[in-house]
């Protein structure tokens, strides 16, 4: 697996693949079932949950319509604490702004808190192409970059990996990187994570600076927030001399008493904990504690195109939960990788294709990877209603609709294929307007039912290819109910039966 998205085949030939795996699926079933199941119980512990639910998609919205101010108002703030804030309009310009940072302090290494925005913008590719490495803390990341593998997971990105997996990639590759696994390394949980944290130590102790994302940033007060279970990242964000923070416009709430929203829906839509572990808060520098510079990368890549969709902007209330992942079926069968994206699951389904316009043929296979179930839109913390902009990306790459990238408008090719699909919808909706013609064709149905083929012809063959063609049943809806209600039956005289 290469260090990148890059270049991955679109989703139903990488689902197509990755389904057949069946130690990935055993190890996605086992996890996400364990973590939506004491989901649901830390959820039902809260009777106000819909409206913590309600409120957070509010503050969300309120936030993007005036993001502008907001921006402005988080950087003033910041910059007063002692911090500076730089703008990068995409993901080149943001690691052209990072790598000449860490070049300005002479280091050549650098340790990172787990970041989805890194991961967005190829950071890690970009360090190393400057001679910078970079050192993930969190244990999860640890092992995928350890095992020169990919994120699949928002929450845990090395889910697709059991416990003796990742035992054998550290002892194979730990000494690559730095201190060696013990020779006795076990497989069991305690000892795993005690090895990764004799490996992180030596790095935490000389590193002189360390790379965050953030959960939250706060407007009136400048102060940049990050939610962790494990302690790693508090050690990135107090011990190095130089901290970066690379942050999405859309992570910007209003006021501090915000947080308290997130607080409680976050902990337990994601690790279904009351509260999380570790609460790191910030605000620029101080002289006795923390890191003695403070640096905010800002991104857009994307963001600012996506804020002009009425109905997609609603991907930007995400809070990185993780929670329509653990419930989604598709995600479940075909594994984090097959999304070609750092942005997996359902969220990635409507975030990836907005923020890279759905211009190749992975980000226009996206929106078409989902079931339409609306598990995704029942867990979500900030009721993102994904099934809608999933139906709305839809319209739009099979309509070859247009979009703003970069401040141009810009035509979405139709997806291949799609031209029958249309087609066909046509026939549909004239066949619909017409009802005798709905009737006839109805009743020569099911009259030559037998003679139906199991499997489709043309370009119907790679749909039945995985599915059943429905049974038809000996006759139509409308001759039962001739057959079986009365004459004088009032609705049996209106359809003039």
């Amino acid at each position: 697996m290469s260090g990148t998205y890059l270049g991955l085949p679109s989703f139903p030939k990488a689902a197509a693949s990755s389904t057949k795996d069946t130690q990935l699926r055993a190890n996605l079933t086992h996890a996400t079932h364990t973590i939506r199941d004491k989901r649901a119980k830390a959820i039902g512990e809260l009777a106000d949950w819909p409206q913590l639910r309600a409120a957070g998609a509010a503050v969300k919205d309120h936030t993007l319509r005036h993001l502008d101010h907001y921006l402005l108002q988080l950087e003033e703030n910041i910059t007063a604490a002692g911090g500076t804030v730089h703008w990068a309009l995409d993901a080149d310009d943001a690691n052209r702004i990072i790598t000449g940072l860490v070049q300005d302090t002479g280091e050549t290494e650098v340790v990172k808190v787990k970041s989805m925005a890194t991961q967005e913008i190829g950071l890690n590719d970009a360090l190393t192409a400057a001679g910078i490495t970079a050192y993930e803390t969190d244990l999860a990341e640890l092992i995928v970059q350890l095992g020169n593998d990919l994120p699949s997971h928002i929450l845990v990105p090395a889910i697709h990996k059991n416990r003796h997996q990742i035992r054998d990639i550290f002892h194979t590759q730990m000494a690559t990187w730095g201190r060696p696994a013990p020779d006795n390394l076990t497989d069991t949980p305690a000892d795993l994570a005690e090895a990764a944290r004799l490996h992180l130590r030596e790095k935490f102790l000389r590193a002189k600076v360390g790379i965050s994302g953030a959960n939250f940033m706060i407007a009136d007060t400048g102060t940049l927030v990050v939610v962790e279970s494990e302690g790693n990242g508090r050690m990135c964000l107090t011990l190095p001399e130089t901290l970066i923070s690379v942050v999405g416009i859309e992570k910007v709430i209003p006021t501090f008493q915000d947080l308290e929203i997130y607080l409680q829906t976050l902990p337990r839509s994601s690790t279904a904990e009351r509260m999380n572990p570790y609460t790191t808060l910030w605000t620029g520098t101080t002289h006795t504690d923390g890191p003695k510079n403070f640096h905010l990368v800002l991104i857009d890549n994307g963001r600012t195109d996506t804020l002009a969709d009425t109905t997609g902007r609603q991907a930007l209330r995400c809070i990185r939960c993780s929670a329509c992942l653990n419930v989604c079926p598709v995600y479940e069968r075909a594994g984090g990788h097959a999304y070609g994206s750092p942005y997996p699951g359902p969220i990635g389904a409507i975030l990836t294709p907005q923020l890279r316009t759905t211009t190749t043929p992975l980000d226009a296979s996206l929106p078409y990877a989902s079931t339409l179930c609306g598990a995704c839109y029942d867990v979500c913390p900030v009721a993102i209603n994904i099934p809608e902009v999933l139906v709305h990306l839809r319209e739009r790459v099979a309509e070859g609709a247009t979009t703003t990238q970069d401040g141009k408008r810009v035509t979405i090719k139709p997806a291949k294929g799609h031209a029958a699909e249309r087609a066909t919808m046509r026939a549909a909706r004239w066949a619909l307007d017409h009802p005798g013609v709905m009737r006839q064709g109805q009743r020569l149905a099911t009259r030559t039912r037998r003679l139906h083929p199991q499997r489709l012809p043309g370009p119907g063959k790679a749909w039945t290819a995985t599915r059943d063609l429905p049974t038809l049943p000996p006759q139509t809806f409308r001759d039962w109910w001739q057959k079986n209600q009365p004459a004088d039956h009032p609705q049996t005289q209106e359809n003039g039966q």
